[in-house]
């Protein structure tokens, strides 16, 4: 996914930390004010796409609380004096050990994480014109949220449906039952046409999971 500078949102994906993590750069195209999401890591080449892009970072919000996905948080809301919204409190345990995460694995100098402001569903973030509403969508992580843009049919997905399958649940906090249900009643729901940016790998539409995603097949959660 590319920048969309004919469109009111504009999109960049910069890949940070070896999990190749989609750390994403959303703005408003009228006004350059944009969001960074999901800052894991590799924070001086998230400050230089923020740079060639010549975008104006005014938050970093947070899906969950992993460390590819908020490793870099802390440091990048320091450099820049950012705000860090999200994800939702349950995912507070996660951001509190993300220094243990980070030795776990071989990656130096994480912190943890305290957000300015945490998320619940049906809260909104904006950037520019642009408002997000979040969707807490439990089950890869307790504090899981989503942000869905309703005008343009766009939603950060984080660690939630991938193109082909869905967020791993095979932690002690794990919940596939939960995380199916929140994709089948809260994502899904939103519209065949809604196209997602997951936490790594490509885009795909809710509509293209819905019918091919042998995650989703059938009744079974």
């Amino acid at each position: 996914m590319t920048d969309q500078t004919e469109s009111p949102l504009g999109i960049a994906v910069v890949p940070v930390t070896p999990f190749q993590q989609n750390c994403s750069v959303v703005w408003c195209t009228r006004t350059k004010e944009a969001a960074v999401v999901d800052p894991g890591g590799d924070v001086e080449r998230i400050r230089g796409a923020l740079t060639e892009l010549g975008v104006t970072p005014a938050a970093i919000w947070l899906t969950h609380g992993h460390i590819d996905h908020a490793g870099g948080a802390t440091e990048l809301a320091g450099v820049l004096n950012l705000p860090i919204i999200g994800p939702h409190e349950a995912d507070r345990f996660l951001l509190d050990a993300l220094p243990q995460q980070g030795l776990m694995f071989e990656m130096r100098g994480v912190q943890a994480v305290t957000p300015t402001r945490w998320l619940a569903e049906g809260d909104t973030v904006s950037v520019g014109d642009l408002e997000f509403t979040v969707q807490h969508v439990p089950g890869h992580t307790p504090g899981h949220v989503t942000l869905f843009q309703k005008d343009l049919r766009f939603l950060l997905a984080g660690d939630t449906i991938f193109a082909g399958s869905v967020g791993r649940t095979d932690f002690p906090y794990g919940n596939h039952k939960d995380l199916i249900g929140g994709i089948k009643g809260k994502l899904l729901p939103l519209g065949d046409d809604v196209q997602f940016l997951p936490g790594h790998g490509p885009a795909s539409t809710l509509g293209e999971e819905r019918r091919t995603n042998p995650f989703l097949q059938g009744n079974s959660q």
